[in-house]
């Protein structure tokens, strides 16, 4: 098992490798989390569509379960701007997990954390990043 962290160093990457990744580590049925600052009323209510929303420090956590309708969503975003640098969703944080894999989008999808991949995994992430391999820090372990 790997741990691989993931950092958009480059704005101007678009965010069809965040999408890639996505599609492929995130799954319908798969627990969830979503993480959202106090103040995005909005995002707030969209990301409670997908579960139930609680208070937590100046976050507010919305848990319950992938479905079709998030994946779908996520799947379709464009690419966002907020402030100084490009999101690739309006999620500050999405945390799903799949059996042992742990797969973390963090600061608007600028960050990821995928905890328990697989050497495939690792081919794959490797093969979507490739194209923009300079727009990234990188960093891949083994744990």
């Amino acid at each position: 098992m790997a741990l691989i962290q993931l950092q958009v160093t480059d704005d101007s990457v678009p965010s069809d490798w965040w999408k890639k990744l996505v599609r492929h580590f995130v799954k319908t049925g798969d627990p969830l989390e979503i993480r959202c600052w106090k103040e995005e009323s909005e995002i707030i209510r969209q990301a409670s569509l997908y579960g139930t929303a609680a208070e937590d420090g100046f976050e507010i956590s919305v848990k319950g379960t992938v479905t079709p309708g998030l994946l779908e969503e996520l799947l379709a975003e464009g690419q966002l701007e907020k402030g100084l640098f490009q999101q690739a969703t309006r999620y500050f944080t999405i945390h799903t997990q799949h059996a042992s894999l742990h797969f973390w989008s963090e600061h608007y999808g600028t960050e990821l954390y995928i905890d328990g991949a697989s050497s495939d995994d690792i081919s794959f992430v490797s093969s979507v990043i490739s194209p923009y391999a300079d727009c990234f820090s990188i960093h891949m372990e083994e744990i």
